[in-house]
């Protein structure tokens, strides 16, 4: 089978037999779809989310990061640091789990490199995306940050694949950039129970067309995407290096401030975030 064959076939199985995650994925998944309850109690998250200590740890991390201590005030408990950082911020964190964890352990050395940067681009698109968010599009940041941590979650499926197809990762991801990220990762964000309004983002994002000035959760994944000094493994053709994705240049005015600004303004946040994302 050639790549799209391959593509086809996987996000064929992904739509008709869902997906086995490990235990660790599991549990993220529960506390996620927990979170979705309204009437969820902080005491309640707080023992569920103990069971997974990669979780609390991030939980700990990002509470303590300068976007959401900006005082410098440190905290070390699971339940202050849930309570500083939200709810629906956990829900991301969980989500972060499952992407990163996607991939698993028992794959290959090379696509175990690949799954490493492929999550310090995630964490630095995150970062940059909440932080745009927040200064640009005036959009909600957690929702920004949460399209961020999943936009590349077909790149951690595909990666966890490599064992039964390892053509994948044998030459560049020109066909993978063309087509196979979309044809892998729209079943997935549906199996994964993905918000609609995420989903739109990440296409946005897999279509490459950015609106200027940009307004919507998509224009502002896509410029968080462009601007990322962090780029995808997976976005490289061998012939022509990381894929270009628009023509967003970081000089652009964005109303009447210089975006270059706004980053720099930003770049302690955007450091201490996409360093608290990362595990």
């Amino acid at each position: 089978m050639d790549k799209a064959q391959v593509f086809s076939a996987i996000a064929a199985q992904i739509s008709e037999h869902g997906m086995v995650f490990p235990t660790s994925v599991r549990l993220a998944l529960r506390i996620r779809d927990m979170l979705a309850d309204p009437d969820c109690h902080i005491d309640t998250v707080a023992k569920l989310v103990q069971a997974e200590p990669v979780l609390s740890a991030r939980i700990v991390a990002l509470a303590n990061s300068v976007a959401y201590n900006p005082y410098g005030r440190e905290i070390d408990d699971l339940r202050s640091a849930i309570a500083r950082i939200g709810l629906s911020t956990v829900r991301t964190l969980a989500m972060a789990v499952v992407a990163r964890q996607m991939a698993g352990n028992s794959i290959p050395a090379d696509a175990r490199e690949l799954a490493e940067k492929l999550w310090a681009h995630s964490a630095h698109v995150a970062a940059l995306a909440r932080v745009l968010a927040r200064r640009v599009t005036r959009l909600d940041p957690e929702a920004a940050m949460f399209a961020g941590i999943v936009h590349e979650v077909a790149g951690f499926y595909l990666l966890s694949r490599s064992p039964d197809y390892p053509e994948l990762l044998n030459d560049d991801f020109a066909e993978w950039i063309e087509g196979g990220e979309r044809m892998l990762g729209e079943p997935l964000l549906r199996v994964l129970n993905v918000p609609e309004n995420i989903r739109l983002a990440v296409d946005t994002y897999w279509e490459g067309y950015l609106n200027m000035p940009p307004t919507s959760l998509g224009d502002t994944l896509l410029l968080a995407e462009e601007l990322s000094p962090v780029p995808s493994p997976l976005h490289v053709r061998r012939d022509a290096g990381p894929a270009a994705r628009g023509s967003a240049e970081i000089e652009l005015l964005i109303g009447e401030q210089l975006l270059t600004e706004i980053l720099e303004e930003s770049r302690c946040e955007v450091d201490s975030l996409s360093e608290a994302l990362r595990f």
